[in-house]
């Protein structure tokens, strides 16, 4: 049964991408080269992309259509819940960028083919089809569309949204998404919950990213590594070495005040010492000399090509004091 649910979710996840994931597919390109590619593409409620080119006075968008003039309504330029409002916002920020959408009819005008297209239609599919089905701790693709202090939102099917709130993307505290994360990037999450009666779906990045112990076993006690300061207390610095481990480095001359200007900047730090039980890893300043840190690379220590579900996750050592986890099931 497991198996049989596994295979499902496997087919929706091929079926119902991010938008820009089919742009270049070959069923797409042929489906969207003629208008008998379109009226095939239209009976069979094909999902289909292309990209916008033009949002006019009326809301309405233009999509580049190799064989006709494409048109979305504003109404249906996005999915919305009984008694949500649509945001105009969602249908601006279309423009130069690839959207999902099923041929809605196909009309000719003086000559000229013009498709009616809906994205709210491919955005309802996905919805009803793959997304309502979606369990906690099941493993998703994703793609960062715009990022806030409390969050990164994520495109997880066809441009429907989701959140991904900043306690959420690492153990590594940060101080907003944009130390971590950047728009246009591609994420395998975990569905943290799923609320049926606002059909709202959030996830979570923090467990693909290993516990303490797989982080940890990359560095070694008498190394020099370099590291992002993250906060600066008055007991001393926490440094991240990986975005699920961090270490805390004594303070040194000068006052918790004049080191805050290097939050968010690399520096070297010496390992003093790691101790597992407390989750702990001292570290020593080696460089003052703090330079900008681009966001670290994400190493995912969960492959989402073996593993579709996670039920439970631990972050803490087997021989911790204290159990850091995360139950999904």
């Amino acid at each position: 049964m497991e198996h049989e649910k596994t295979e499902v979710l496997e087919k929706m996840i091929e079926q119902f991408k991010p938008e820009g994931a089919l742009l270049h597919t070959a069923e797409n390109r042929d489906c969207l080269a003629s208008p008998t590619g379109l009226e095939r593409a239209m009976g069979m409620g094909t999902i289909l992309e292309s990209v916008v080119t033009l949002c006019d006075s009326d809301l309405r968008l233009h999509v580049e259509l190799p064989c006709a003039q494409g048109i979305i309504e504003p109404e249906e330029a996005v999915y919305c819940r009984e008694g949500d409002a649509r945001k105009d916002i969602a249908i601006i920020t279309r423009v130069g960028k690839p959207i999902a959408f099923c041929v809605r009819a196909l009309e000719w005008q003086n000559g000229e083919l013009i498709a009616h297209l809906s994205r709210r239609m491919a955005q309802k599919k996905c919805t009803e089809r793959y997304l309502s089905s979606l369990k906690p701790g099941d493993l998703i693709l994703a793609k960062v569309t715009h990022l806030e202090p409390f969050g990164a939102f994520l495109d997880i099917g066809c441009g429907v949204s989701s959140l991904l709130s900043v306690d959420c993307i690492s153990v590594s505290r940060i101080s907003h998404p944009k130390d971590r994360l950047r728009c246009g990037d591609s994420l395998t999450v975990a569905v943290k919950s799923a609320d049926a009666e606002s059909g709202r779906i959030y996830v979570t990045l923090k467990e693909l990213l290993g516990t303490w112990e797989e982080n940890a076993q990359n560095f070694k006690t008498g190394q020099t590594v370099s590291g992002i300061v993250r906060s600066v207390e008055s007991y001393g610095v926490f440094v991240e070495l990986a975005p699920n481990l961090a270490g805390l480095a004594e303070l040194r001359e000068g006052s918790v005040s004049e080191l805050q200007g290097m939050i968010g900047k690399r520096v070297a730090v010496y390992i003093k010492s790691i101790v597992p039980e407390r989750m702990k890893i001292k570290l020593i300043l080696v460089d003052s000399c703090a330079t900008d840190a681009p966001p670290q690379k994400l190493k995912y220590y969960v492959d989402p090509e073996q593993t579709k579900h996670l039920s439970r996750w631990i972050y803490s050592p087997e021989k911790g004091k204290k159990v850091v986890e995360t139950v999904f099931d």
